[in-house]
C-alpha cells in the first residue's frame, strides 16, 4: 500500500475549509496525459492556486492507474522547480463501486468519489458510507453524490438530469459521513451540455443555456451551512475554441456550457470545488488542430503538443483568475 502523504499530496479536508470560508472554488482539473499535467501545474503555480488532478475511469483505462499516480508524484516536485509549492490533491472521479476506490486509495489517492447516484437512495447511503469508513482509515477524504447529471463524460452517461433534493441532503451527509458533496442544480457532463431547444440564442445567434437552479443551492447552504459542494459537468464550452476547431475540420454542432458568470456566482457560495474536463480538451484540441492546418509538414507530436499545452495553461490560468477565484489561494 502506498499513502499519499509519502507522495506529497494532501487531501481536501483544509483546502476545501479555507475555500468555503473564502468565497473561492478549488479548480479540479481532468488530466490524461504529461501535456496536461504539466499545463496544469503551470497555470496554477503561476496563479498561487491548489489544485486536485482528477482521474477518471477514461483516464485509468487509457494511461494506467500506476502511471498517472506517480505523475501526481512528479506533479508535486516540478511545482517545487516551477519556483511556488502548491496544495495537490489526486482525486478519483467518478468512482463507480467500493472496489475501485479501495484500489486508488491504497495506491496513493487522497480523495476518492464515490458515485453512487445512480442506485436508489439507501443503496447510495449504503455504498458511500462503506467506502467513507475504509477511506477515513488512511486519511483519505471521500466525495458523494445525489441527483443525477445528464450528458457523457468516459464511462458516467445519463440521458437526463434529476435535480438534487434538498431534503435529502442531512439525512445522506449525517449516515454518510462524507466531506463533500456533489449536487445537480443544472450542471451537465460533455461538451454539448443541452439541445437547443433547451436555449435561447442572444443578439449574436450564440446559444444561451437555461440558468443553474441557484434556489436549490441556496436550500442545500440553509440545510448544511458551510458544507463543502461539488459542482460537475462545469465546463463552459467557449465559443472561439469551438470555432477554431470546426474552421480547422472539425464538426462540433451546437456544442454549450455552463456560463462563466454563474460558476463565479456558484464559486462565492458553498461551491468549494468544481469540475473542468471539456473546456481543456477543446483548447487542446483547437491548438493542435490549428497547428496541423498551418503547418501540414509537421509530424512530430512535440511540435503541435507544445502549443497545445500552452493553450490549456492559458484557459486554466483564466479560469482560476476571473472564474473560480482560487488565484493567490495556495
Amino acid at each position: 500500500m502506498t499513502s499519499y502523504k509519502e507522495l506529497g499530496l494532501v487531501n481536501t479536508k483544509d483546502m476545501f475549509a479555507k475555500a468555503v470560508e473564502g468565497g473561492y472554488a478549488i479548480p479540479a482539473y481532468n488530466f490524461n496525459n504529461m501535456e496536461q499535467m504539466q499545463a496544469i501545474i503551470q497555470a496554477c503555480v503561476e496563479t498561487k492556486s491548489p489544485v486536485i488532478l482528477q482521474v477518471s475511469a477514461g483516464a485509468r483505462k487509457y494511461a494506467n492507474g500506476t502511471l498517472l499516480r506517480n505523475m501526481a508524484k512528479g506533479a508535486v516536485e516540478y511545482a517545487k522547480e516551477l519556483g511556488y509549492e502548491i496544495p495537490i490533491v489526486l482525486h478519483l472521479d467518478h468512482g463507480a463501486d467500493f472496489e475501485i476506490c479501495k484500489e486508488c486509495i491504497d495506491n496513493g489517492f487522497s480523495s476518492v468519489m464515490i458515485d453512487g447516484s445512480h442506485h436508489p437512495y439507501e443503496e447510495n447511503v449504503a455504498l458511500t458510507k462503506k467506502v467513507v469508513e475504509y477511506a477515513h482509515q488512511h486519511d483519505v477524504t471521500v466525495e458523494g453524490e445525489l441527483g443525477v447529471l445528464a450528458g457523457i463524460e468516459d464511462d458516467v452517461v445519463a440521458e437526463k438530469s434529476t435535480y438534487t433534493q434538498p431534503e435529502e441532503v442531512i439525512d445522506f451527509v449525517s449516515k454518510t459521513g462524507v466531506d463533500s458533496l456533489a449536487i445537480s442544480i443544472g450542471t451537465s457532463h460533455g461538451a454539448n451540455k443541452f439541445t437547443p431547444e433547451q436555449c435561447t440564442r442572444n443578439a449574436e445567434g450564440i446559444l444561451v443555456p437555461p440558468p443553474l437552479r441557484f434556489d436549490i443551492l441556496e436550500e442545500i447552504e440553509k440545510k448544511l451551512p458551510g458544507f463543502p459542494i461539488v459542482l460537475h459537468g462545469s465546463s463552459s464550452v467557449p465559443q472561439d475554441q469551438v470555432k477554431i476547431i470546426n474552421e480547422n475540420g472539425g464538426a462540433l454542432k451546437d456544442a454549450v456550457g455552463i456560463p462563466e458568470e454563474q460558476l463565479r456566482t456558484a464559486s462565492k457560495s458553498a461551491v468549494c470545488k468544481i469540475n473542468i474536463d471539456s473546456d481543456g480538451r477543446l483548447a487542446m484540441t483547437a491548438a493542435i488542430r490549428k497547428h496541423m492546418a498551418e503547418n501540414p509538414s509537421h509530424f512530430d507530436p512535440r511540435q503541435y503538443l507544445s502549443p497545445a499545452r500552452e493553450s490549456l495553461k492559458e484557459i486554466y490560468k483564466a479560469k482560476n483568475i476571473n472564474v473560480l477565484g482560487s488565484a493567490n489561494q495556495a
